[in-house]
């Protein structure tokens, strides 16, 4: 892909700290639907990986409308820990509003966007870390996608489907561990609801001309909750959205 406009500068990255090429300032966005079981231990494992991959780092809380404790439960972990606050939705909006809000509150120059439902290895942010010196963003891609398998074939036909009809050259669109640049996400102007979050981010970094590179991560069997949106994918609002993001993506830099 094309070099992007945006200034690779040094000041993003601080002296090497616990890990090689340590950030210099990360920011974990973790969206949260009903993850009461789910979060303490997200919020453990990522406050234990983003200690070794940057310097100094804080974690959004989204909560879009749960009906659990998932609210009560994040409040009491973000008063024992001032690196942590919460983003609350009284009802639900979808997951792509989420991903909007946290990175709205994030302060850091790298934003985390991942999940709190505890299926993927916080641990693999580290071999992000030598991507990011000469990229924009690093999107994950699962070695070995687990769970039910029809929901691993709807998921692997979902993905054929973005890739061709967007031509993306990525092996897993959908992957939701994906590492940013904050500066390149306030230029995006995101727009989608749920099923087209990941397209969305590649199309429009893409026309940003931004640096995009892929790294493997671990998948986990989902062990507590509820796997929500995937039902969302061949909605009306869904087509309307692939329409507007086809017509996005035709603005890319030549040769990218």
């Amino acid at each position: 892909m094309a070099a992007s406009d945006i200034d690779n500068d040094d000041d993003l990255f601080g002296d090497p700290g616990p890990a090689p090429h340590a950030l210099r300032g990360l920011t974990v966005v973790l969206p949260c639907l009903d993850e009461a079981e789910n979060l303490p231990d997200a919020v453990r494992y990522a406050t234990q990986a983003v200690e070794r991959c940057a310097v100094v780092h804080e974690i959004v809380i989204v909560d879009d409308g749960s009906t659990d404790k998932t609210v009560a439960i994040a409040g009491e972990i973000a008063a024992r820990d001032p690196r942590l606050s919460l983003v609350v939705h009284s009802e639900n909006r979808w997951y792509g509003e989420s991903l909007r809000s946290g990175i709205a509150a994030a302060q850091m120059p790298w934003v985390l966007l991942t999940d709190a439902d505890l299926q993927f290895d916080f641990g693999d942010l580290e071999d992000f870390l030598p991507l990011a010196l000469s990229a924009d963003l690093v999107v994950g891609w699962r070695v070995l996608p687990l769970g039910p398998v029809g929901v691993r074939v709807e998921g692997a036909l979902w993905n054929r489907f973005l890739r061709a009809a967007f031509d993306l050259p990525v092996r897993d669109v959908d992957c939701a561990f994906r590492l940013a640049r904050h500066e390149l996400l306030e230029r995006l102007d995101l727009h989608a609801s749920g099923a087209l979050v990941g397209a969305e981010l590649l199309v429009k970094s893409r026309a940003a001309g931004a640096r995009v590179a892929e790294a493997p991560v671990h998948h986990k069997v989902r062990v507590a909750g509820r796997q929500t949106g995937s039902g969302r994918r061949l909605s009306a609002r869904t087509f309307r959205e692939i329409a507007g993001l086809r017509r996005a993506g035709q603005g890319r830099p030549a040769g990218v």
